[in-house]
């Protein structure tokens, strides 16, 4: 048996969920349109023909109902039988909601299975957070007015077979969305060593030191005439041979080993933007010709954001940085890492940096 599952930790409250789940209009914005089935005002039927994953529109039947914590559906997908359920849980934060699709007629493929299953966890954690944040933030109350715009969807007794019809079974999965408040210096070089005064390149007579003529005038005693000491011939300075340094040749290093390997490159990228949120999404290549075994990304998240929800990859968060690590990549592999931002102000402020080993990632 292959069932589909997601689950969502949301900001919002629980009654603000069940409403997202539960009104039709509300339903045709973050997931499908649904009309009521003509003749049978017991069911619904949601347009999913044309959503990856899924072959047929659903025809969809309450069987249970808990307000505002449990949602059980009977779906019928072109004689493809399914139960659907979702359960919404009260959190310190808001609310936790969870959707479960188990098939009890019929089989879908793998291929199938998992575009049905990333079409509803986009779902949830994209354009459902985008309704219900759109919602607390214009303070809308649907329920309002003469002509009553919503619609719930209407709960009967499970009971018999569900009338096979060639439409296809859908599931409502939901996310929601609540207010989080938030918010050189040159270095001199020494001269060249080699380069050292000469003596001049004529001789110098030696001549008496003057305080000593001085001396001996003062003092009454014959006046001394210094004999002149012929002086040790210089050689010309442009006579003598100037060593010149001659360039030793620098020692080619012997390769050691192979050359390491190309680092890994990232690239990140707003995949989408929402009231007070939005979702990232980071691109991790690996260029080299071996594998990696271990890699470790980095985002470092506008401060008083959060995260929701991570596809991809193992992640971990302290403060504003959040760290994605995940399976050995190989060599010319690609991963995709997504994660959802919920952000304080209406205008989501997007990360202020994103490292792959250490390394900036594109993007930015």
């Amino acid at each position: 048996m292959i069932e589909i599952g997601a689950h969502v930790d949301l900001s919002h409250p629980s009654d603000r969920v069940w409403l997202a789940l539960t009104d039709r209009e509300l339903l045709g914005r973050w997931f499908a349109e649904a009309d009521m089935v003509e003749g049978v005002p017991d069911r619904l039927l949601v347009h999913t023909a044309d959503l990856p994953g899924f072959d047929a529109d659903v025809e969809v039947e309450v069987t249970e109902r808990q307000v505002p914590e449990l949602l059980a559906l009977r779906c019928d997908e072109a004689g493809r039988l399914s139960e659907l359920t979702c359960t919404v849980t009260a959190t310190r934060e808001g609310s936790r909601l969870a959707v479960r699709e188990v098939p009890t007629h019929g089989a879908w493929s793998d291929e199938q299975r998992d575009a049905r299953e990333q079409q509803l966890r986009q779902a949830l954690t994209v354009r459902l957070p985008a309704i219900l944040d759109w919602l607390a933030f214009q303070q809308v109350d649907l329920r309002r007015g003469e002509a009553g715009m919503t619609t719930e969807l209407p709960v009967i007794a499970a009971a018999g077979p569900v009338r096979r019809r060639r439409r296809r079974a859908v599931v409502a999965g939901l996310v929601g969305v609540v207010l989080a408040a938030g918010t050189a210096a040159w270095l001199t070089l020494p001269g060249d060593p080699d380069q050292v005064a000469t003596p001049t390149s004529s001789p110098t007579p030696t001549t008496p030191e003057p305080s000593l003529v001085e001396a001996a005038a003062t003092s009454g005693q014959p006046k001394v005439t210094p004999s002149v000491r012929p002086s040790r011939t210089a050689t010309p300075t442009s006579a003598r041979p100037t060593r010149t340094p001659s360039a030793k040749p620098s020692p080619t290093p012997t390769p050691t080993g192979p050359p390491p390997p190309p680092p890994l490159v990232a690239r990140y990228d707003t995949a989408s933007s929402r009231l007070f949120g939005y979702t990232g999404e980071v691109v991790v290549d690996n260029p080299g010709p071996a594998p990696v075994e271990q890699w470790v990304v980095v985002v470092t998240l506008a401060e008083g954001s959060s995260v929701d929800d991570v596809d991809g990859a193992d992640s971990s968060r302290d403060g504003q940085a959040l760290t994605f690590t995940g399976e050995a990549l190989p060599a010319g592999g690609s991963r995709t890492i997504r994660f959802d931002v919920r952000d304080s102000r209406p205008k989501a402020r997007e990360p202020e940096g994103c490292t792959v080993g250490g390394n900036p990632c594109a993007g930015f």
